[in-house]
């Protein structure tokens, strides 16, 4: 948060009203925002929102507070009215005792209901938070909560993709949980739950998300926090964004290294094979070439017994391993490092027969796959990943969650279960993967099926991280990208890719994998930080290309600045040198893993044939990769500036590189906003570090 700390005052304490009204206005604030409320009328209503970094002020324009869709169940129709702000009295702001919050309770005197508004402003923090509480005198059904309903000119929405597909090869888009932010105001806005739904229609965002469960009499929910922050520049408002998600993280970004047993054994894993490996990886690496111990070792798919009985304890152990794995950990132990595991929630891939099994008991599966949000399934899975966490497994891929990269499943009738049903739709006779639910028509049906299997996710998430606060999990196949997934996890399948990147030769790998970094980040616009996916790389499964092929394959790979680094490997096969080069480019990704959290890609489409490359920095220093997947000789030029990452401007950088096809470029020494111009010919790459030079700038 360099450039929003360097415009704010260190010396104020925050600036908090005690929130008594003053002419009918209610104040929350700090050095970072202010909020101000009014009440007119017996309506309670945003006047003005005050970005003090920017120094932006904005004037909702249809004083309006939130939006509630309320009905007498998903599945009857032309019950469903919407309840905004407007249809709530005032009735008095609730005193908390502190100075970083205000509640104002509403009642709607008609639908029986009274209703909470909280906000919530922490005196460190750039961003408010703000929720609801409501409590029905008669039952009602939620269908979608917007906790935040506001007009304003600037706001618009960077992701606007909508696919939620049951069918389709790589077709998987939901567009869950992403943010919204406004062009002028410098401001982010959105729901903190993976699932939500945040859009903008004309000039008013929506930040809220479909629900869809009854609330009974009496009875008090509470919904999702929304968020709204503030940055300096609007033209930097998703590093604002980003710096607030690593702010809100249930763990550190961490630099998660680990040797993975698939292109060493696939399904035929066992102990002995495994140990072998796990000895092999160590003494080569760590031992031989001064590696730090790997983060993990992880037995992927091909350990779990499908052939027992799962009803009374999910995910058994075959008898390839020790029941509780304790031959492994003690192997994994004695390389310094941590056992994981490769698990599927839904019962996809390798544990399918399980499925089927579970399906004969009366157990909630969908299709072919397990329920996401079945009570009976749920609960045995919560209680097999809590023991594995106790007993010593640290790193958790769950791999298959709603479905894969060909085909997802949806809960059609899961009304026995608590999920939303609609008939009305013409869901009967539809299989939960029927390709007739491509059709945007079943997208809120579907949603509440995603919405019901997130929140059950993420009761496990939380209740892991009270068991082991150092775990690391990651979720994969039919997983979505939301930046609010890593509240409770910590990383994401970066979707719609493949576990190999296809191609006869390194470049048309990087172009496979890059060109889908291109479609996410670049065409797609999706908000969710590239240090914190899952791209299935870097792999090497057999020997004999030139050390400098693997090399720039290698570091071209982790100059992507993805934190999480998985080694697809074939241990027996890879020579002396294909060693050297592996340990050579882990240690660089611990060198410059301080720079991951500001991780970009630049350049053009690599599907295109034109240049591109990854950028990553702090105030120290940073990186610049450049790859010409074409096959003519290239000029490139970048400036050294904010869009590339950079953090600092007073500083000179020097540049070295870790390849050798760099010797033009070393020690050259470049300022901020400098240009940098490289030639590049076909298929080269170049990866260049710059640290601070002890040469300042003369014109700071």
């Amino acid at each position: 948060m360099k450039f929003i700390s360097n415009l704010i005052s260190f010396f104020s304490l925050i600036i908090l009203t005690n929130c008594s009204p003053v002419n009918d206005e209610y104040v929350i604030e700090n050095d970072y925002l202010k909020r101000t409320f009014k009440i007119e009328g017996g309506k309670l209503f945003t006047t003005e929102i005050l970005n003090k970094v920017a120094n932006k002020k904005s004037y909702p324009k249809d004083r309006e507070e939130f939006q509630l869709r309320i009905s007498h169940g998903t599945h009857k129709e032309g019950t469903d009215i919407v309840l905004t702000s407007k249809d709530f009295e005032f009735v008095e702001e609730i005193s908390t005792g502190g100075k970083e919050s205000i509640v104002f309770l509403l009642k709607n005197e008609s639908q029986g209901m009274e209703l909470e508004i909280h906000y919530e402003l922490e005196n460190k923090n750039f961003y408010l938070n703000k929720y609801l509480v409501i409590r029905p005198d008669k039952p009602i059904t939620l269908e979608r909560i917007d906790v935040e309903s506001i007009s304003l000119e600037d706001i618009y929405q960077p992701y606007q993709i909508k696919q939620i597909t049951a069918q389709g090869h790589a077709q998987w888009r939901p567009g869950l949980g992403q943010p919204l932010y406004a062009s002028k105001s410098a401001t982010f806005w959105g729901v903190e739950f993976p699932a939500s739904y945040n859009y903008v229609e004309g000039n008013k965002g929506y930040c809220g998300y479909l629900w869809g469960r009854e609330v009974r009499a009496g009875e008090t929910y509470t919904s999702y926090k929304s968020v709204m922050g503030v940055g300096d520049d609007p033209d930097f408002i998703q590093d604002t964004f980003f710096d607030y998600i690593d702010q809100i993280r249930i763990r550190p970004l961490r630099l998660q290294v680990q040797y993975n047993s698939w292109f060493d054994y696939y399904g035929n894993v066992s102990k002995e094979k495994f140990g072998e490996s796990v000895s092999v990886v160590h003494q080569e690496l760590v031992k031989d070439r001064g590696v730090p111990p790997l983060s993990a070792y992880v037995i992927d798919d091909g350990w779990q017994d499908v052939q027992t009985d799962w009803s009374d304890k999910s995910w058994k152990v075959n008898q390839k391993f020790d029941e509780s794995f304790s031959t492994s950990i003690a192997n994994v132990r004695a390389a310094g490092s941590n056992l994981g595991l490769w698990m599927s929630p839904g019962c996809l891939f390798g544990a399918q027969p399980a499925a089927k099994r579970y399906k004969e008991q009366g157990f909630e599966t969908i299709g072919n796959w397990m329920s996401m949000a079945g009570p009976k399934y749920m609960q045995l899975l919560e209680d097999r990943i809590l023991e594995l966490t106790e007993e010593g497994v640290t790193y958790f891929k769950l791999d298959g969650i709603f479905g894969h990269l060909n085909v997802r499943e949806f809960e059609l009738n899961g009304q026995k279960y608590g999920i939303p049903h609609m008939p009305q739709l013409g869901t009967e006779g539809l299989s939960p993967s029927d390709s007739l639910l491509n059709d945007p028509k079943f997208d809120e049906l579907k949603t509440y099926y995603l919405v019901a299997g997130t929140e059950r996710l993420i009761k496990i998430f939380e209740k892991q991280h009270q068991v082991n606060p150092q775990v690391y999990v990651v979720i994969s196949n039919g997983a979505y990208l939301s930046p609010w997934w890593l509240m409770f996890i910590d990383a994401v399948w970066m979707i719609n890719a493949g576990d190999a990147a296809g191609g006869s030769n390194r470049t048309q790998e990087l172009i496979y994998r890059d060109g889908i970094y291109y479609d996410i980040w670049k065409t797609e616009k999706t908000q969710f930080p590239m240090h914190s996916v899952f791209n299935h790389e870097p792999k090497k499964v057999k020997t004999g290309e030139s050390e400098e092929a693997f090399a720039e394959y290698l570091w071209m790979n982790l100059s992507r600045g993805t934190g999480f680094i998985e080694l697809y490997i074939k241990t027996e096969l890879l020579s002396e040198k294909d060693w050297d080069v592996l340990a050579n480019g882990i240690k660089w990704a611990h060198k410059v893993f301080h720079y991951f959290k500001r991780s970009r890609m630049h350049g053009g489409d690599p599907n295109q044939g034109k240049v591109y490359g990854y950028s990553a920095w702090n105030d120290v220093g940073g990186y610049v990769s450049f790859h010409n997947p074409s096959d003519q000789t290239k000029i490139y030029a970048i400036t050294l500036d904010r869009k590339l990452g950079l953090t600092a401007e007073e500083h000179r950088y020097t540049v070295s590189s870790p390849l050798g096809n760099a010797a033009g470029l070393r020690r050259k020494t470049y300022g901020y906003k400098d240009t940098l111009e490289v030639s590049l010919g076909p298929g080269e790459i170049k990866i260049l570090d710059l640290a601070v030079s002890k040469n300042k700038l003369t014109n700071n």
